[in-house]
């Protein structure tokens, strides 16, 4: 990297010491995608500390990424070197910004202790960004004086200082105790706020006993989409003790879009798996195994995590139990009348029951949720008199009714349809839906396939067809072919038309991208479709090959389904709805130019599209250049 590039600020770094460069790499194999950035942060010229101190930028960071082997990422964000007569002269790390996003991240663990020499290339620390867990690598010799921030802490802001390095060693015991004092009360808070949450308290219980274990590797669940926020172990393909290569596959995981596989970056050894096989709803950022570079550190590892497990897994025992002391302390203060006269009718003791209601009361699905537990026939048996009560076939039949309509049965959702049925509801709740219908005839298009079929043996579908059409429409009208910038407030046009098509899977509907689909021909689509489909269905898609995407096509002609309306899906601002062909009778001009009726085979078209990106004549034009292509089927042959 040339200093040369940083201009203004190379002049004051050359006057003192050289300048910590520390380099940061991928460790996960996070897919989510990366955005390359303009230019660096700038970086201040000269600032004046307490006490008449000189503090000058000489530390910067460098983060590196390769996203599929075709994107680099460099950031750089200042450090600052501290110069003063009182104490020696000493450079404070902070937390960099390793990703555009990135406003805080987490200290996932330190490789170096307080008083540790520093080669280059050494690992200091791994941050866990939003997209990734990074090593932070130093390319400058020294010595760590003081940790700021330690292991585990979370939602450190960018800019915070987090450690403090010295070139020589007798300069760490000379170290300012008041960057010591502000580190102890943010660790402070930071603990609090790791107590807080049960699932911080997972990765905390595992890094309590860190300082027993041997050299090891926290695997934690990586964040495989950009809407990915948790995730399913679907399979472990490597067991505990297994030898681990570069480019091994360790697991299966099932993200919020399709099932992918999650491979090794290092050598080393499997020593404990965190997350079992079936894990469902595991957090990103969560760990899910460890590994070692020693196999003789397996057993340690194993004894280690398995005890502070048990004290987790003994935690919720313990908090489950004081919730039911305190629910049998707590007495019904009052009660519903349908769950008065439940009571009364199956004879339970209100006393026995936990009210969920507020101020102590007991509802209607208080006193059902014990009857469905058992409790209701029990305890009538035990508290009815004798049949003085009249028609007690009608109590039995009536709670008979009860049960059987509570009766039910769940079925396990699979991550996708989850996120499916989140996006939906965002979709429709906050982007306005414009609804236009046309209807086009499909006769020209059936004529054409047929001729590709039999005179030069090309086999496409109508889908096919379809796809090329709405792409060459999209081209001639750029306008449809855009996206709303919430941000901005604007209308983005998409430089590409890049089809989404939608694939119904037992997971869920999968949206595969047909890229740059108006300039490919109509064989290069049915193929690319056929193969998207294979994969979507065998839950094998890349994050490619369904992320993004400026426009939607749902097909259901192949059911009774004559016309619908799809709903879009974000950020793209429009989706198209293809209904069956049917036969109707329609007044056609012949080529004589005389009005005569004719069967003609005709589909039914649906755009929902986003009223701030479409209007009338936006919508009106797509239609219009819509309809040409199926008309005059022969122009995407061009």
């Amino acid at each position: 990297m040339a200093l040369s590039r940083l201009r203004g600020p190379v002049k004051e770094i050359s006057k003192s010491h050289a300048p910590s460069f520390l380099r940061a790499r991928f460790l996960s194999s996070s897919s989510s995608s990366s955005r390359s950035l303009s230019r660096p942060p700038c970086v201040q010229n000269s600032l004046v500390g307490g006490h008449g101190s000189l503090l000058r930028p000489a530390s910067l960071f460098m983060l590196t990424g390769v996203q599929n082997n075709s994107l680099k990422l460099k950031l750089w964000v200042g450090g600052i070197k501290h110069f003063s007569s009182a104490d020696s002269s000493h450079t404070v790390l902070q937390m960099p910004a390793m990703s555009p996003t990135m406003s805080q991240g987490n200290i996932a663990k330190w490789r170096k202790k307080e008083g540790d020499r520093i080669e280059v290339g050494d690992v200091l620390c791994e941050i866990e960004t939003d997209k990734a867990t990074l090593e932070l690598e130093s390319l400058e010799e020294g010595f760590l004086a003081k940790i700021l921030v330690p292991d585990g802490s979370k939602d450190v802001p960018v800019g915070q200082p987090i450690a403090i390095t010295v070139e020589d060693q007798d300069d760490i015991q000379n170290v300012p105790a008041t960057v010591a004092g502000g580190s102890e009360i943010k660790e402070e808070k930071t603990n609090q706020n790791v107590k807080n949450e049960n699932k911080v308290q997972e990765k905390s219980s595992i890094k309590t006993s860190a300082s027993a274990l041997p050299p090891h590797i926290l695997v934690e669940m990586p964040a495989l989409s950009p809407t990915m926020n948790q995730g399913n172990i679907a399979k472990w393909l490597k067991k505990e003790g297994d030898k681990i290569n570069v480019g091994d596959v360790i697991c299966e995981i099932e993200t919020d879009k399709a099932t992918l596989e999650f491979e090794c970056l290092e050598e080393g050894y499997l020593a404990k798996i965190l997350a079992p096989e079936g894990s469902k709803d595991v957090a990103v950022g969560q760990p899910i195994a460890i590994t070692v570079e020693d196999p003789a550190d397996i057993e340690t590892v194993n004894n280690s995590v398995s005890s502070s497990s048990e004290i987790k897994e003994a935690k919720p025992m313990h908090h489950d139990d004081g919730n039911e002391a305190k629910a049998q302390k707590t007495s019904v203060a009052r009660i519903s009348p349908s769950a008065k006269l439940l009571i009364t009718e199956y004879g339970l003791d209100s006393s026995s029951l936990k009210a969920s209601g507020s101020h102590g009361t007991l509802l209607k699905g208080d006193v059902l949720a014990a009857i469905k537990s058992g409790k209701g026939s029990s305890s009538k048996e035990k508290t009815l008199p004798s049949p003085q009560k009249a028609s007690p076939a009608v109590s039995t039949d009536s709670r008979s009714h009860i049960k059987q309509s509570d009766s039910f049965e769940d079925l396990p959702n699979s991550q996708i349809r989850k996120v499916i049925a989140r996006r939906l509801l965002e979709s429709k709740q906050n982007t306005p839906h414009l609804y236009l219908s046309s209807d086009v005839i499909l006769d020209p298009l059936l004529s054409l396939r047929k001729e590709l079929k039999e005179k030069h043996d090309v086999k496409v579908s109508v889908n096919d067809i379809v796809i090329k059409a709405v792409a060459v429409a999209l081209r001639n009208v750029p306008e449809a072919n855009a996206y709303w910038n919430a941000e901005k407030g604007e209308v983005i046009l998409c430089d590409s038309v890049d089809i989404s098509i939608a694939v119904a899977t037992e997971k869920g509907l999968m949206t595969p991208i047909v890229r740059n689909a108006d300039q490919k021909t109509l064989s290069a689509i049915s193929l690319e479709i056929k193969e998207l489909a294979e994969k979507a269905r065998a839950g094998k898609l890349s994050p490619n090959e369904f992320q993004g995407g400026t426009f939607s096509i749902s097909n259901l002609g192949m059911f009774p389904v004559d016309q619908f309306c799809a709903i879009i899906n974000p950020p793209q601002a429009g989706i198209l709805a293809v209904g069956r062909g049917n036969k109707v009778v329609e007044v056609v001009i012949g080529s004589d130019g005389v009005e005569r009726p004719a069967v003609v085979t005709k589909m039914s078209l649906t755009l929902s599209a986003d009223h701030r990106v479409f209007d009338g004549k936006v919508g009106g034009a797509f239609f219009s250049a819509l309809g040409s292509n199926f008309s005059d089927v022969r122009r995407l042959l061009l």
